[in-house]
C-alpha cells in the first residue's frame, strides 16, 4: 500500500437506495450462515464453504484487519440499520476499486446488490475521489451479469482473468462504471 492512500474510517455508514450499509459486528455473527451458507455464495465467491460461526467470526477478524491495512471495506447490506440480507465489498485497485457483492438467498430477487454496488461505487467516487469501480465476473453467472448491466457497468473488451478458487478454474470477465458514466 502506498503511503499516499489515506486508511478507510474506522467506522463507516452509507445510506441510499433504500438501504443502509453498515460495518458489520460480533451481534451479526450468528446471522451470517443463514446469508453465506448457499450453494450459490460457495460457488460463485471465495468466501467459506461451509460458512458456519466459526467461518463468521474468522471474516469479521479479516474484515477489521482488511480495512485497517486501508485496502478493503466488507459492509453488511441492511434495510435500515438493523438486520443484515448480505454483503457488498470494495477493494482499493491501483487505478480505482474492485466492488463485489453476496445477497443471502432469502434476500434475492429484491434487487439489493444492484442498489448495494451504486452505493458503494458513489461513495469511492465521491469520497475515495476515484474515476472507476469495476466488477469482476464469470459471464456465466446470469445474475452477477444481471446487476452489473442494472447498475450501469459496461462489459470491457480487455483479457479475461483466468484463475483457480476452491478446486474450480474460472474464467472472470470485467466490467467498469466511471465517476461520469
Amino acid at each position: 500500500m502506498s503511503s499516499a492512500i489515506s486508511p478507510f474510517p474506522a467506522r463507516i455508514e452509507l445510506t441510499g437506495e433504500g438501504l443502509v450499509l453498515r460495518d458489520w459486528t460480533e451481534s451479526d455473527l450468528s446471522a451470517m450462515p443463514a446469508l453465506f451458507d448457499d450453494p450459490d455464495v460457495a460457488y460463485w465467491t471465495p468466501l467459506a464453504s461451509p460458512f458456519d460461526r466459526q467461518a463468521a467470526a474468522t471474516r469479521l477478524e479479516r474484515d477489521r484487519k482488511l480495512r485497517a491495512e486501508g485496502t478493503t471495506i466488507l459492509l453488511a447490506i441492511t434495510l435500515d440499520g438493523g438486520a443484515p440480507l448480505g454483503e457488498v465489498m470494495l477493494r482499493r485497485l491501483p487505478d480505482g476499486v474492485e466492488l463485489g457483492y453476496a445477497v443471502g438467498p432469502a434476500h434475492r430477487g429484491q434487487g439489493l446488490a444492484v442498489r448495494a454496488v451504486r452505493v458503494m461505487a458513489a461513495y469511492a467516487f465521491e469520497e475515495l475521489g476515484v474515476e472507476r469501480a469495476v466488477l469482476e465476473l464469470e459471464a456465466e453467472n446470469a445474475a452477477s451479469v444481471a446487476v452489473a448491466e442494472r447498475a450501469g457497468f459496461t462489459l470491457l473488451d480487455v483479457p479475461l482473468i483466468e484463475g483457480q478458487e476452491k478446486g474450480r478454474p474460472f474464467v472472470l470477465q470485467t466490467w467498469e462504471l466511471t465517476r461520469t458514466s
